[in-house]
């Protein structure tokens, strides 16, 4: 099934590969309850002010090169003391910890509201790679997890030459 130029699949949705089930169920949930909310004004005023999200997945990219591979991680508003990158047994893992917190002041109302949430994901990686020599770097809200390849497994190109007959 080829995607549309959204990314997205038939009727709004993600192609099955990104299917996450939680992310499906939350999304159910929060229909059932503006259904709900609709008809109570203050209710519903109230709703819309939640944050849309309280966990996330952050977006990643991972690039190989001839000699490491590049793991950058977008974590917007997120500090490095609640990052914590590990890798082992061939596989690199983030994990992490977000909170906000909210304050609304209106006239003789005042709110104030947390939201915590946290996220891990990980990747498994080639057997080239040399789990001792791996860093990271965070700037900016941006961690970047360079894993460098073992020298062994680095292999020099070689030019092969094309006779025509």
């Amino acid at each position: 099934m080829a995607d549309d130029v959204t990314g997205k699949g038939q009727g709004g949705r993600l192609p099955s590969r990104y299917y996450d089930p939680f992310q499906s169920f939350r999304a159910e949930m929060d229909r059932l309850f503006d259904s709900f909310l609709t008809g109570i004004p203050a209710l519903s005023t109230f709703r819309q002010g939640l944050p849309a999200e309280e966990g996330f997945t952050p977006a990643w990219d991972v690039k190989e090169t001839e000699k490491e591979l590049v793991v950058k991680a977008d974590l917007p508003g997120m500090d490095e003391k609640n990052v914590q990158v590990t890798i082992g047994n061939g596989v690199l893992t983030l994990r992490g910890e977000k909170e906000s917190e909210r304050k609304e002041e209106h006239g003789n109302y005042h709110t104030m509201e947390r939201s915590y949430g946290s996220f891990q994901r990980s990747i498994r990686l080639p057997e080239t790679i040399d789990e001792d020599k791996a860093g990271a770097r965070f700037d900016k809200g941006v961690l970047t997890v360079t894993l460098p390849k073992r020298p062994e497994t680095v292999k020099a190109h070689k030019k092969i030459e094309i006779k025509s007959s």
